[in-house]
C-alpha cells in the first residue's frame, strides 16, 4: 500500500483519485525516491475500485520541473566512472517505469497542469490522457541546455503529437506556452488558473460515466496497436538518457544551471 510523504500527497475524492507532486520549494522536482512513490501511488489507485481516473497535478504554482539537478550533479562525484554509470542507467529507467505505468494502467490519467512543465515534468505530461493546464502554465524540454537528452520524453512526445512538433521542441529546447502548447496538441484545455484542479475532477466525472470495462479495453487498444513499438523505444530512450548523464557536457551544463551561468561547451 501506499505509504503517505511530505512528497507525494494522494487523496480520493468522489471517482477520482488525485496525486499530487509535493516539493513546491524546489519546483516539484522529481527525486528517485518520489519516482518510486509515484508508482506506489499510480498502483494503489488503479486498485482502489471506487476510483475511476486519477488527477496527477503539482502543489503551488509548478507542475514539476522534471528531475531534481542536485541528484544528477552530486552521485557521480561521489563515484567511480562505472558506479556512476550503473546509477544513471537505474535513474532513468525508474523514470521509464513511470512513464510505462501511467501508459499501461486502464483507468484514465488526467494532467492538471497548474504551472510550467519542464524536463521530466513534461514527460509525465506527455504520457497522461486527457491535460487540462492553466492558462499561466508552460511546457518545455531544456534538457540540452544542460548537456542532457530527454530520451525518455522524446520517443512519447512523438507518439503523442508527431515527430515534426516534437523534434523542435527537443532541439531548441524552448519553453512554449500554454497557449502553443493547446495549438500543438499537448494541452487539449485551458482554464483559469485557479479551476484547474476542479475541471480535471469535471473530466474524470465524465470518463467515469463509460462502462468501466470499455474504458480499459480503449487504453489497452491505444497502447497495443499505435503504440506497440512504445515500450521498446522508452527503453533506447533510457539508455540514451543514461549515457549523456555521464559526460562532461552533462557535468558542465548541470554545474553551470545551478550556478545560474551560461554553460561553457568544449
Amino acid at each position: 500500500m501506499y505509504r503517505p510523504s511530505d512528497q507525494i500527497e494522494v487523496k480520493v475524492v468522489d471517482c477520482a483519485g488525485t496525486i499530487i507532486l509535493n516539493r513546491p520549494d524546489h519546483g516539484n522536482a522529481l527525486t528517485q525516491h518520489m519516482l518510486g512513490q509515484l508508482i506506489e501511488a499510480i498502483d494503489d489507485l488503479y486498485r482502489e475500485r471506487r476510483v475511476r481516473a486519477i488527477i496527477l497535478t503539482g502543489a503551488g504554482e509548478t507542475f514539476s520541473e522534471g528531475m531534481d539537478v542536485r541528484e544528477l550533479q552530486n552521485d557521480p562525484t561521489r563515484a567511480e566512472p562505472t558506479e556512476a554509470q550503473h546509477q544513471w542507467g537505474d535513474d532513468a529507467i525508474s523514470y521509464r517505469d513511470v512513464v510505462m505505468r501511467m501508459m499501461e494502467i486502464t483507468k484514465p490519467i488526467i494532467a492538471a497542469v497548474n504551472g510550467p512543465a519542464l524536463a521530466g515534468g513534461a514527460g509525465l505530461v506527455a504520457a497522461s490522457d486527457i491535460v487540462v493546464a492553466s492558462t499561466e502554465a508552460g511546457f518545455g524540454l531544456p534538457d540540452p541546455r544542460r548537456g542532457l537528452v530527454a530520451g525518455v520524453v522524446a520517443p512519447l512526445l512523438c507518439f503523442r503529437v508527431g515527430a515534426g512538433r516534437a523534434t523542435r521542441l527537443l532541439l531548441t529546447s524552448t519553453t512554449i506556452s500554454a497557449q502553443e502548447a493547446l495549438q500543438s496538441g499537448i494541452f487539449h484545455e485551458l482554464v483559469e488558473p485557479d479551476k484547474v484542479w476542479a475541471r480535471a475532477m469535471q473530466i474524470a466525472q465524465e470518463c467515469a460515466t463509460g462502462a468501466p470495462v470499455a474504458i480499459q479495453l480503449t487504453k489497452r487498444l491505444i497502447l497495443e496497436t499505435v503504440g506497440e513499438e512504445l515500450t521498446a523505444q522508452l527503453s533506447a530512450g533510457a539508455a540514451m538518457s543514461a549515457t549523456a548523464r555521464t559526460t562532461e557536457a552533462a557535468q558542465e551544463g548541470i554545474a553551470a544551471y545551478l550556478e545560474g551561468r551560461p554553460s561553457e561547451w568544449k
